[in-house]
């Protein structure tokens, strides 16, 4: 799975595990995924979200310095995925 699929799965899987109040097409792939000009997720949805991409996508983040720069956007976690694939 790569590319534009990916990336809706990707949505997909965060509006389901975190229980967003956004459906998939509303996120941007490159909306930013905390603070107050993206989605606003915090600490602990973090923590639920390198546990949904484990799951779902095999993708394990080692530690947290790491996660900050994957965990930016669809975009930063979909090319991360597909260069561990």
């Amino acid at each position: 799975m790569q590319g534009a699929e990916l990336r809706q799965k990707i949505k997909e899987v965060m509006v389901e595990e975190l229980m967003l109040d956004y459906a998939p097409e509303e996120i941007g792939d490159k909306t930013s995924i905390f603070g107050n000009h993206g989605l606003g997720l915090d600490s602990v949805d973090a923590l639920q979200l390198v546990v949904a991409l484990e799951k779902h996508f095999g993708l394990k983040i080692g530690n947290s310095s790491e996660a900050k720069g994957i965990l930016e956007s669809v975009e930063t976690i979909a090319v991360e995925i597909e260069k561990a694939a």
